[in-house]
């Protein structure tokens, strides 16, 4: 009879060592520039000049030509509107000067309307009490007189229409100024120039092309700063995201105060080629129907050139994992995901026999599993793949490092 003897199943283990470790919210975004501008023709005419290198996919440094349009009727209305300022001011200058000449004259008749008035009284009273003179004499005085008067009448109403007369050429001259102004902002959107260096996306324009104002040109993407918007399942963010408790003006029901982590990108097609940093910068919105909170993950150009293997640059369009950095979990045991089962449970070796013990898991982060209760520290838990093993099986155990 042959004698029974017990087969040890080979397993590894991993001791088990409390660790602060802290939590990674993974989520999925696509790549896209935070400034896309959308350049069109102010003005409408004929397009003269265009950037030799106005093609999609080129990027143009700032301040070089994008395009010109003819400007030769533009330039004409900004000549006639100079001219009716130049008009205008000359008429103002005129104004003022006869003003002051109708003031001196004015003056020089009151001073006749005063002696001729004189002149009747003397001439009356001679009259009248030496019995000096004749009628006629005195009747012609009073004519006198009051043509002197009426003409001083005549010259000070003149005088004080004047004021008037000079508002309306000022009121004048200020409108011919303001279409001359806009007559030179015409002539001068003739000629579009890039706003800031970017790379073209679209283009809809061509040479001898006719353009008119709000027709999309040409769009101008920056990608000097490139955001990636990822949903997170708001239950993570509520849980392990941080805020560092600061409020904006305490007038505004969103969410302030996010904290400002660095966070590794890597793209989905590439994801051994290392990754890219990018920065937390703000909460975009809440999807009620998903229960998802969208945050935005900014990267600058210079950040976006190279990652840490220096292959290619993140670009606009890249679908990217994004892992953000949360709270720290306290006091935790690292062990492979497949080591617990779908039930809570991790199998462990005690005196080279298999034991079964129910886990708490804190968190399942990527393909590790964090227990925060269930094993002590200097417990030796099974990392071997077992299909339904026998409790209190015999173990031959190697050790493998946490």
């Amino acid at each position: 009879e042959a004698e029974s003897k017990e087969r040890a199943i080979r397993v590894e283990v991993q001791s088990m060592v409390a660790e602060d470790i802290p939590v990674v919210i993974r989520g999925y975004g696509q790549v896209h520039t935070l400034n896309t501008v959308h350049i069109t023709p102010e003005v409408s005419g004929r397009i003269v000049t265009v950037h030799p290198r106005l093609e999609r996919g080129e990027v143009i440094p700032s301040g070089e030509l994008l395009f010109r349009i003819d400007d030769r009727d533009y330039r004409a209305s900004l000549d006639e509107a100079h001219a009716t300022v130049k008009q205008l001011e000359n008429t103002v200058i005129r104004l003022g000067k006869e003003l002051a000449i109708y003031r001196q004259r004015l003056k020089t008749l009151e001073r006749s309307r005063d002696l001729a008035g004189d002149e009747h009284e003397r001439l009356k009273r001679l009259f009248q009490e030496d019995q000096v003179g004749t009628r006629s004499g005195v009747d012609s005085a009073e004519r006198a007189a009051n043509s002197a008067s009426d003409q001083a009448s005549q010259m000070a109403q003149t005088v004080m229409l004047y004021p008037v007369q000079i508002k309306e050429a000022e009121h004048n001259l200020a409108a011919a100024r303001a279409r001359m102004d806009l007559a030179e902002t015409r002539l001068e959107r003739c000629t579009v120039y890039a706003p800031f260096t970017g790379r073209i996306k679209q283009v809809a324009l061509e040479m001898d092309q006719y353009v008119r104002p709000g027709e999309t040109g040409l769009t101008l993407a920056d990608d000097s700063v490139l955001e990636i918007e990822v949903p997170l399942d708001s239950r993570d963010v509520k849980e392990w995201l941080e805020f560092n408790g600061q409020t904006g003006n305490g007038h505004t029901a969103w969410f302030d105060g996010l904290k400002q982590v660095d966070c590794k990108i890597r793209w989905t097609e590439g994801m051994e080629d290392g990754y890219w940093q990018g920065q937390l910068a703000r909460v975009v919105g809440f999807e009620q129907q998903t229960r998802t909170l969208t945050i935005a993950v900014r990267v600058d150009g210079a950040a976006a050139q190279s990652n840490a293997t220096g292959t290619l640059p993140l670009v606009e369009g890249m679908f990217c994992q994004v892992d953000i950095p949360g709270r720290v979990l306290r006091g935790v045991y690292r062990i492979p995901r497949w080591a617990v089962s779908y039930d809570g449970k991790v199998f462990i070796a005690r005196n080279q026999r298999l034991k079964t013990v129910a886990v708490t898991v804190a968190r399942i982060q990527g393909e590790e599993a964090l227990l925060s209760g269930g094993v002590n520290p200097g417990d030796r838990v099974i990392v071997t793949r077992l299909v339904a093993p026998l409790e209190n099986a015999l173990l031959e155990i190697s050790e493998i490092s946490s």
